[in-house]
């Protein structure tokens, strides 16, 4: 299957904000005191991460 620019172009946008997502998830993660916050933070961002690589998926 093939896609065509705009699809790729959106593909990108979408990796890299689920990318920026992760990161700033973890970091909140990492700041955070409370451990439900912390856990929920710790799993969004494990959850953003795997959309991320699920998304790269579809390039190859």
């Amino acid at each position: 299957m093939q896609i065509n620019k705009q699809e790729l172009q959106n593909l990108r946008h979408l990796i890299g904000s689920h990318e920026t997502a992760a990161n700033k998830l973890g970091a909140y993660a990492q700041q955070c005191s409370d451990p439900q916050l912390k856990q929920m933070f710790t799993q969004s961002a494990q959850s953003a991460q795997q959309t991320k690589q699920k998304l790269i998926s579809f390039l190859h």
